[in-house]
């Protein structure tokens, strides 16, 4: 159920268009375009579209007991990484960084977006695969692997794996796996809004619900629910 357009604007807010229209997208459903150009990240940056990069959207509806819809973040980040590992290069390692990136070392492989409309969350995923754009404050990396449409493939097909396993089994299995592929426990991190002095600490974790928890040089744990982090050594 993948369906490929040549040029969109953004294919998060094609189907956020259909939603609003009342069209009904399912579950399993993908948008994938060659190229965005209207894509975005987080705070509204532009995203970058590459010609072999996946840039590629879909909708997952709430159903009665499910795990709170934010923590699909951690989930679909698990699903990409998943996606990723078969294409690295040999002695490479992805890592996960909180809340919705993916890391080669200290530069950025991949970004997740999720955009919440009433019971529905659209999930936008944009992956370096085939080029990385320069950027003047951030380090980027590709994999090198332009087989789009195959990892198209292999990215909606882990995702429904994870999708049903956070229905089935909840959302503290999805913590301790999040946690496994995430960089290591006391990495140097800071947190901070564009324009805000930022916090600086120590990666302690993340909580049940999904937040990270931020260990300061005080010896305070400071729990985290938005903020753009970063490694300190890539910064």
């Amino acid at each position: 159920m993948i369906e490929y357009l040549a040029e969109t604007g953004s294919t998060s807010a094609d189907l956020a268009a259909r939603l609003r229209g009342g069209d009904f997208v399912p579950e399993g459903h993908w948008l994938v375009a060659d190229r965005q150009t209207a894509g975005k990240g987080r705070q509204g940056r532009d995203w970058f579209d590459g010609a072999g990069n996946f840039m590629g959207s879909t909708v997952v509806h709430q159903r009665f007991g499910d795990p709170d819809l934010s923590s699909l973040a951690l989930v679909v980040g698990l699903a990409v990484r998943e996606a990723v590992e078969t294409r690295l290069p040999i002695g490479e390692q992805v890592r996960l960084k909180w809340p919705n990136d993916l890391m080669i070392g200290t530069a950025k492989l991949a970004g997740i977006l999720l955009e919440r409309m009433a019971d529905s969350v659209i999930i936008g995923v944009g992956v370096n695969l085939a080029s990385a754009p320069e950027l003047p404050d951030r380090e980027t990396v590709a994999l090198n692997a332009p087989d789009r449409d195959a990892f198209a493939a292999d990215l909606a097909r882990q995702f429904d794996i994870e999708l049903d396993r956070w229905r089935s089994f909840g959302f503290a299995p999805i913590v301790q796996r999040w946690l496994a592929a995430a960089h290591p426990l006391g990495t140097p991190l800071s947190v901070g809004e564009p324009g805000e002095i930022p916090l600086t600490g120590t990666f302690a974790g993340i909580s049940e619900d999904g937040t990270l928890l931020l260990r300061l040089a005080s010896g305070e744990t400071r729990v985290i629910h938005a903020g753009d982090v970063r490694l300190i050594s890539d910064s």
